[in-house]
C-alpha cells in the first residue's frame, strides 16, 4: 500500500496551495470570514456540503464531485 502524501506549505504563502484557498473562497460564499461556528448547525454545514458537491467543476468538463466520486466508488 502508498503512503499518502504529506506536503507542508510556508506560512502566508497562499499561492502553495492553490486548492485549499479555492475550496475557503467557497466557503466564503456561505459563512463569512469571522463566522462564529458555535452558531452553525449540523444541518446547514450538510446542506452547504451538498451544495458544494452537487455544483459542476469547469475542469472536469461540468460534472459535479458527487457524480464523479460515484463513478470512481463504481469501479
Amino acid at each position: 500500500m502508498n503512503s499518502p502524501s504529506v506536503y507542508f506549505a510556508d506560512p502566508y504563502s497562499s499561492w502553495q496551495r492553490g486548492l485549499n484557498e479555492n475550496t475557503n473562497g467557497l466557503l466564503r460564499q456561505y459563512w463569512p470570514k469571522l463566522a462564529d461556528f458555535k452558531k452553525v448547525s449540523q444541518e446547514e454545514v450538510s446542506t452547504v456540503i451538498a451544495q458544494l458537491n452537487n455544483r459542476p467543476i469547469k475542469t472536469r468538463g461540468y460534472e459535479t464531485p458527487a457524480k464523479l466520486m460515484a463513478e470512481h466508488m463504481a469501479l
